[in-house]
C-alpha cells in the first residue's frame, strides 16, 4: 500500500492488492469468519473504487493501512484461540471505507437524475403485464418479449448482505486453491489405459470410428491433469524447518568438524597412513556439508526493514514532513540471529533520522 500510494498510476500494484483482498473476503467467508470477511469487503469495495480511476488519496491509504492492521490483530487472536473468531465490532472503520467508497458513487450517479431516461417507461409496460397476468392466472402472451422476464428476475435479485459471499466467489477460491487430489493420478491412469486400449483397437479395426473419437477426447482432460501434477511438483520446492531442528544440525556438524580435525591431525603424525586419501575426502565433505548447514540461517536483510516503508510513512503523516527513505543491498544475507538483533535498532535508527 505504501508503493501503490507513492506511485498511484502503477495499474500492476493496484491489482495485486485488490486481489489479495478478494481472495482474502472469499475465503474467510467461506469458512465462517465473518468478521475477517465483511472487513475485507469494504477494503476491496474501496480498492475497486480506486481502480475506477478515484483520486488515491493519503486518507484512503491511511484507512486501508489501519484495516490491514486490524485484520493482523484478529488473526493473531483467532491463531491464540484455535481457530475461533473474536468478538467484537469493526463498523468504526466499515463506516468510514463504506463513506469514501461511496462519494465518488454518489458524484458520478447524481447528475442523470435530472433528464428523464426514455428507455425506462418502454421496458416497464411490457414486463408489467405479462407479470400481472401470470399472477391472475392467465398465460402470458408467447409474442412479449424475452427481456421482460430477464428484468423481472433482475428485479428479484438482492445485494449482498457484509460477510456474505456469491456463488460466483465461492467457485473461485475453489479454483484457486491448489489441492493435491489423490483420485486425480488414479483417473490419470484410467485414461491412459482407455486412450491405448482405444488405440489399438482403432488401429486393428477401420469398422469403428466411434473408437477413434473417445481415443482424442481422452487426451485434453489426460494433459490437463499431467499439468496440474506439474505445477503441484513445481510449487513444492521449498518446506519450512523448525529452528530447533536447524539448531540441532548446526551442534551435530559443530562435533563432526571437530572430529575430523582430530583425525587430519593422527594423519599428519603419522606419515605413512594409509587413511589419508579417505579423510580427505572426509574432510572436504564435511566443510561442504557445514557450509551447507551455515546458509539455511542465512536470510536477506530485506526481511529486517520490511517495516521500515510503513513506519517512514506514519512518521511524516505524523511530522507534517517529505522523508524518502532509500533502501540498499536488501538482498545481502545476514544470519538469521543477527537479523533478529538489528531489527529493533534499525527501527530506532529510522524515527530519530525523522
Amino acid at each position: 500500500m505504501v508503493k501503490f500510494e507513492q506511485d498511484p498510476n502503477n495499474a500492476q500494484i493496484l491489482n495485486n492488492i485488490f486481489r489479495l483482498v478478494h481472495t482474502m473476503k472469499g475465503t474467510c467467508g467461506f469458512i465462517g469468519l465473518s468478521r475477517l470477511a465483511t472487513l475485507a469487503h469494504a477494503a476491496e469495495t474501496l480498492m475497486d473504487q480506486f481502480r475506477q480511476g478515484i483520486p488515491v488519496t493519503t486518507e484512503a491509504v491511511g484507512l486501508v493501512l489501519i484495516t490491514v492492521d486490524r485484520i493482523k490483530e484478529i488473526l493473531v487472536e483467532i491463531e491464540a484461540s484455535e481457530g475461533s473468531e473474536p468478538p467484537g465490532s469493526d463498523e468504526d472503520l466499515i463506516s468510514q471505507l463504506d463513506a469514501l467508497s461511496a462519494a465518488p458513487a454518489a458524484a458520478v450517479a447524481a447528475p442523470p437524475l435530472v433528464p428523464a431516461d426514455p428507455v425506462v417507461a418502454p421496458v416497464a409496460a411490457p414486463v408489467a403485464a405479462p407479470v400481472k397476468s401470470m399472477m391472475n392466472g392467465a398465460a402470458a402472451p408467447v409474442s412479449e418479449p424475452r427481456q421482460g422476464v430477464a428484468a423481472v428476475m433482475h428485479q428479484l435479485e438482492r445485494a449482498l448482505k457484509p460477510g456474505e459471499v456469491s456463488l460466483d466467489e465461492l467457485e473461485r477460491v475453489f479454483r484457486e486453491t491448489a489441492v493435491e487430489v489423490p483420485a486425480a493420478r488414479a483417473k490419470l491412469a484410467e485414461l491412459d489405459k482407455a486412450a491405448a486400449s482405444a488405440a489399438a483397437s482403432a488401429a486393428a479395426s477401420a469398422a469403428l470410428p466411434a473408437v477413434r473419437d473417445v481415443a482424442p477426447a481422452a487426451d485434453p482432460e489426460a494433459k490437463s491433469v499431467r499439468a496440474e501434477d506439474h505445477a503441484l511438483s513445481v510449487s513444492n520446492q521449498s518446506i519450512r524447518v523448525n529452528v530447533t531442528l536447524l539448531e540441532h544440525l548446526m551442534t551435530m556438524v559443530s562435533e563432526l568438524v571437530l572430529t575430523r580435525n582430530q583425525l587430519l591431525e593422527i594423519a599428519r603424525r603419522d606419515e605413512s597412513s594409509d587413511f589419508k586419501v579417505a579423510l580427505q575426502r572426509l574432510s572436504n565433505v564435511t566443510g561442504e556439508l557445514q557450509g551447507a548447514i551455515m546458509r539455511t540461517r542465512m536470510q536477506p536483510i530485506g526481511n529486517a526493514w520490511q517495516k521500515l516503508p510503513r513506519i517512514v510513512r506514519d512518521l511524516a503523516q505524523e511530522l507534517g514532513k517529505h522523508i524518502e527513505l532509500e533502501q540498499i543491498g536488501a538482498e545481502t544475507e545476514l544470519d538469521r540471529q543477527v537479523l533478529e538483533q538489528i531489527k529493533d535498532p534499525l527501527t530506532h535508527m529510522v524515527r530519530n533520522s525523522a
